[in-house]
């Protein structure tokens, strides 16, 4: 069973995890630092709790972590209770939703077995953006999407802002580096039967709905707010596909393409 702990001083050493969210030089979530994974409010602790992640405490004031007190029943961590201002001046800001928790990193999943199983995934190249990772990453998990593999210059999806978006579904949809040169490391994919399509607004791509990609397995890139696809990761792909719009939008948030076209393969189910 968690412990509640009551802590009244910020500089309480037991809040280490939890210390200067705001300064990029010593945040415990870098992936070159200590790699901490941070979920904030009710729903995302709730399903950091019920995720691989393994916990390594919890902050937060009393009303907030008795809402929790079902879920954290059967885990032996500690509870911090404390007042927000004491949680203000430890994290660096003040934070509405009340509560936060820690967890260590969990093993990522092999790509090519991720692959072999995977019915629809989901392939960024340089999606930079913490936001539209994380949104992207909620999509994927309404929408029946099996995994995420990042190609190169994605952000981390365990960076706190990424957890906080995807509102905690980046701890629930698999996840995986693509290993190997870009874009040659596609091939992983195609042999684990995938079709490969790259998403883009270019005029000459097959629009979404007569591509035949529903019901088919799929692997779909993603490119990068603004510049999208890379020429090399559009010549790789077996076809190209986009969304029609009305004249005079030329283009999505990634995430919310992203979000059409997960409906449009997997929207039959």
């Amino acid at each position: 069973m968690a412990i509640l702990t009551p802590v009244g001083r910020a500089d309480d050493p037991r809040l280490d995890d939890y210390r200067d969210l705001t300064t990029a030089d010593r945040r415990p979530d870098r992936p070159g630092g200590r790699g901490l994974v941070i979920a904030e409010g009710v729903v995302v602790v709730r399903r950091l709790l019920d995720s691989p992640y393994p916990v390594r405490s919890l902050l937060g004031v009393p009303r907030r972590l008795e809402e929790l007190a079902g879920d954290l029943e059967p885990l032996d961590v500690p509870a911090y209770a404390t007042d927000a201002d004491v949680m203000a001046e430890a994290v660096g800001f003040h934070l509405n939703r009340g509560v936060l928790a820690v967890a260590d990193r969990a093993e990522v999943p092999d790509p090519a077995e991720l692959a072999a199983r995977a019915r629809v995934l989901a392939v960024c190249e340089g999606v930079g953006d913490h936001e539209n990772l994380g949104s992207l990453f909620r999509n994927a998990a309404a929408l029946g999407v099996d995994g995420i593999l990042l190609g190169p210059f994605c952000s981390d999806p365990l960076y706190r802002r990424s957890v906080r978006v995807s509102m905690g579904h980046v701890l629930r949809v698999p996840f995986a580096p693509l290993p190997g040169p870009w874009p040659a490391s596609l091939d992983l994919l195609r042999d684990a039967g995938l079709t490969v399509a790259a998403l883009t607004p270019d005029p000459d791509a097959v629009p979404l709905s007569r591509a035949g990609l529903s019901g088919r397995r799929t692997a779909l890139l993603l490119g990068a707010e603004g510049p999208g696809l890379t020429d090399d990761a559009l010549a790789a792909a077996d076809v190209r596909v986009r969304i029609p719009m009305a004249t005079g939008v030329d283009s999505l948030n990634v995430a919310t393409a992203a979000a059409v076209a997960f409906h449009a393969i997997t929207g039959d189910d």
